[in-house]
């Protein structure tokens, strides 16, 4: 059959090419990552294969469509005003400067904007994880206005991560007060780990809390706190290196679950 044409797209971060009749319909779809030809309809085989042809490098699989996990099928049913993943870093404090800049000369900077670019440091490390199996969500809401910086869902685990502004300045950790350079202590790990319980609760799955200091000139812990990880944002990527405790379809079912506005609602 002549006529087909191969149509290039992204989808969710992965590349996939179509392959299309003249009218537009998809007759078959090429994942690269998975190596596998998509048949909508089996008589095209041969067409189909001879369209890919130039774009193919090695073996491929070819057959229908897999069946769609639980995972994907919740997915596709969620409303998109309910679905959290396209939430940027910051979002929340994105749209909070956006409804009220604040006055345009100030002695000093606006703190808001500052843990914005913090926010977006530490994001912009955890999304670069996304190829390897982990998937973040950012700004997750909570009821009563609080919110969880970033949800890391992975093969090590989930982590509910929050981000520190503390650029070229000492940083300070005497569990559970954190110091940043002159300012007033703060009890950040006691709030951290509260934000993790109540991800543990969404989730019905264990959550770790991280403390993700972005820019600091030194980070000194007096002692390790319990349970929680302080890193850097440099070294984010640490995080892909710990050791496997989820499978991927466990991955995505609560990656599924968490991006959900309404898992959040009961905690």
């Amino acid at each position: 059959m002549k006529g087909l044409r191969v149509v290039p797209t992204w989808r969710h971060g992965q590349e996939r090419l179509y392959v299309c009749l003249t009218d537009g319909r998809n007759v078959a779809w090429y994942d690269r990552e998975t190596a596998r030809v998509n048949l909508l309809d089996e008589d095209r085989r041969e067409d189909v294969l001879d369209a890919l042809g130039p774009f193919l490098a090695g073996p491929v699989t070819v057959g229908p469509p897999p069946v769609p996990t639980p995972a994907e099928l919740a997915r596709l049913t969620l409303h998109p005003d309910d679905d959290l993943a396209p939430n940027r870093p910051g979002e929340a404090l994105v749209v909070a400067l956006d409804r009220d800049p604040g006055p345009p000369r100030r002695l000093r900077p606006d703190p808001r904007r500052r843990a914005l670019a913090a926010e977006q440091t530490v994001g912009e490390a955890l999304d670069r994880m996304e190829g390897a199996g982990w998937h973040t969500l950012h700004s997750v809401p909570l009821p009563g206005g609080e919110r969880i910086h970033h949800l890391v869902v992975g093969p090590a685990g989930i982590f509910a991560v929050r981000t520190l502004y503390a650029r070229k300045q000492r940083v300070l950790v005497t569990d559970p007060m954190v110091t940043v350079g002159r300012h007033e202590p703060r009890p950040l790990l006691r709030r951290l780990r509260a934000d993790a319980d109540r991800a543990a609760y969404a989730l019905t799955a264990e959550v770790h809390p991280v403390l993700a200091v972005a820019g600091p000139a030194t980070l000194d812990v007096v002692a390790p706190p319990r349970e929680i990880r302080i890193l850097q944002d440099v070294d984010l990527p640490n995080l892909a290196r710990l050791g496997g405790v989820l499978k991927p379809a466990d991955v995505e079912a609560l990656h599924a679950m968490a991006r959900d506005r309404h898992t959040w609602l009961r905690v």
